[in-house]
């Protein structure tokens, strides 16, 4: 049974965890190393800070209790009224049974509930597994006026616009 969490900068041994594992199973998916948050960079102060960035939302989906997958939102500064999903990873182990889309949803929900218009993330182009993840859940790629379809590392940029709390999902 796939059951979610919200994560407090108390769970960051949790977060912890995760993160390096997604770091060293997909460095091609992250603009960070997995050296970056190891020896000198693996303070707990640091990954308490992580889970600690203002206006964010940060959930770990378990799969018959064992942490698999973890997911952020945290408010976009480039939209104003928007949120950015990032840090997306769902263990080998689990693919395929759902995790993924839960994670999604989850920080949609959450997006909702704070009133953003829109949803945006970036993601490799060559990941197209995660591609298909976010166009099942309604991502489009980003081309409307004012939107790039890649950002400065170029990865493909995504976005989903959001209606009012309660409104069924665009």
């Amino acid at each position: 049974m796939i059951e979610l969490h919200v994560l407090t900068p108390d769970d960051w041994a949790v977060w912890r965890e995760l993160r390096l594992a997604a770091l060293a199973d997909a460095p091609h998916a992250f603009c960070a190393r997995v050296s970056d948050w190891q020896g000198d960079g693996d303070r707990e102060e640091r990954w308490r800070a992580r889970l600690g960035i203002p206006g964010s939302h940060n959930v770990v989906a378990t799969l018959d209790g064992k942490p698999v997958g973890m997911v952020s939102g945290v408010p976009d500064p480039d939209s104003g009224r928007g949120v950015e999903l990032i840090s997306l990873w769902v263990d080998g182990g689990a693919r395929g049974r759902g995790v993924g889309d839960r994670l999604v949803r989850a920080v949609e929900r959450w997006a909702r509930q704070e009133h953003a218009k829109v949803m945006r993330l970036a993601v490799t182009p060559d990941n197209a597994h995660a591609v298909a993840l976010y166009r099942r859940n309604g991502f489009r790629e980003a081309v409307r006026a004012g939107d790039v379809p890649q950002d400065e590392r170029g990865e493909r940029v995504m976005t989903k616009e959001l209606g009012a709390p309660g409104e069924p999902p665009g």
